[in-house]
């Protein structure tokens, strides 16, 4: 409204989700009150806020202002557009995005973790494109010790487009060393661990500008991933990718916190055993119709995307 101006008077407004009508911690007018001040006669907005605490309220407060409000228009559009906040609403957890490239004959590694190149550059770049559109790039420890990946986005004019860094550690064995810890001060990185990981490695990361948390051991020993992912839906996170490997992409499928799966397939080869990039588990989960649906499937370079949605 404020690059608008004097243009917004009797004018419509299309909007994906209701004007929001709460003050923030931080202070500011709510969406819905500069839109009642910005003069626009009518509101086309897609969907209502889920939020029990003010749904519906800025429609209603719309209304008592004289507006004509429209709701529901492309409303399924709105919901897929939004699902990162509407699941962290109504779940209590950011909606989470697991991605996996392998090998035409299916590994994402060599024999013994030994890491592969993969992806083309083309797929690599819109790889990075997606980080930028999420809040969060998540990671095993394992792929860390495997890789020493920046988890950054590398594209041109992009950099400060770099979402937060979190490593699920359960032992609190991220190297003091790696690129992850030595660009802490310049994008952050949080590591969730276990409560019982010692204390030492991580006042030594706290020192370096790693922020550490901890979550309970799920049944398996693991980090409990439900709680993990709790923990940030706290902290305002929205949408979550995770490259975090094979493991992690079945683990997370099983426990039904994987809503979106994105498998890349290289032409290249690997010739002889290796990592499997998409586990029985997963691939048993994507092949079932009533828990996933293929939602795109596209070549980028030389690579083929393959986009599963989880249903409901």
């Amino acid at each position: 409204f404020s690059r608008a101006g004097a243009a917004s008077m009797g004018g419509t407004l299309y909007v994906t989700l209701e004007p929001c009508s709460h003050r923030s911690v931080r202070g500011g007018i709510p969406c819905v009150e500069h839109t009642i001040l910005s003069g626009v006669k009518r509101v086309v907005s897609a969907m209502s806020d889920p939020n029990p605490f003010i749904a519906g309220l800025g429609h209603a407060l719309l209304r008592t202002a004289g507006i004509e409000v429209t709701v529901g228009v492309l409303e399924g559009e709105a919901r897929q557009a939004h699902r990162g906040y509407l699941t962290r609403i109504t779940q209590g957890r950011p909606m989470v995005t697991f991605k996996i490239a392998r090998t035409a004959d299916g590994y994402a590694g060599g024999a013994g973790g030994v890491p592969l190149a993969v992806s083309s550059r083309v797929a690599g770049g819109w790889v990075h494109l997606q980080r930028a559109h999420h809040d969060v790039i998540m990671l095993g420890i394992g792929s860390v010790l495997a890789d020493d990946p920046q988890l950054t986005v590398r594209l041109p004019g992009m950099a400060d487009r770099s979402p937060i860094r979190v490593i699920l550690d359960t032992h609190l064995r991220l190297p003091l060393a790696s690129k992850l810890v030595r660009t802490a001060h310049e994008v952050p990185v949080w590591v969730i661990a276990a409560e019982t990981a010692p204390i030492e490695p991580e006042q030594a990361l706290v020192a370096a500008g790693v922020e550490v948390m901890r979550v309970s051991l799920g049944s398996d020993g693991h980090l409990d991933l439900r709680e993990a992912l709790t923990l940030l839906g706290t902290r305002g996170i929205n949408r979550v990718f995770s490259e975090g490997g094979p493991r992690i992409g079945e683990k997370l499928a099983l426990e039904g916190l994987a809503d979106e799966v994105i498998v890349s397939t290289s032409p290249k080869t690997l010739g002889q055993p290796g990592i499997v990039a998409v586990r029985p588990g997963l691939a048993a989960q994507l092949a079932d119709p009533d828990l996933y649906a293929l939602v795109e499937a596209c070549q980028i370079g030389q690579d083929r995307f393959e986009h599963f949605s989880r249903r409901g």
